[in-house]
């Protein structure tokens, strides 16, 4: 069954870190563009990363350049977003998500809430 998890989210500090998770199965993530999208109550959902397939190329939002990183384990089927320097603004539910053969497959999404 084609299927995206995440994992990782929680309760942490500002300034503090993150690595959420998103294990595929069913479809191998390599051979996909992989994305991270989050979205905050009461605004819409944005996209904040992606690793492309062919030669793992990333995009960044402008909201989280420097301070995250997507990142592939093939041999895991996972994809990763390491999240430092975590801001309250950073605070959403974040989801994976991919294209596979015409159809969008979504997570269920991991919260992430930054607070002091």
């Amino acid at each position: 069954q084609l299927q995206l998890v995440e994992s990782g989210g929680g309760l942490v500090q500002p300034g503090e870190s993150l690595r959420l998770s998103c294990i595929a199965s069913d479809f191998t993530v390599a051979w996909y563009i992989i994305s991270w999208f989050r979205q905050a109550p009461g605004k819409e959902r944005e996209v904040v990363s992606c690793i492309s397939s062919s030669d793992g190329s990333t995009y960044y939002a402008d909201s989280v350049k420097g301070r995250f990183t997507i990142s592939r384990d093939n041999a895991k089927n996972t994809v990763y977003l390491q999240m430092n320097s975590l801001k309250p603004e950073d605070t959403a539910v974040y989801y994976c998500y991919a294209l596979v053969n015409t159809r969008d497959l979504w997570g269920q999404g991991t919260q992430v809430t930054v607070s002091s």
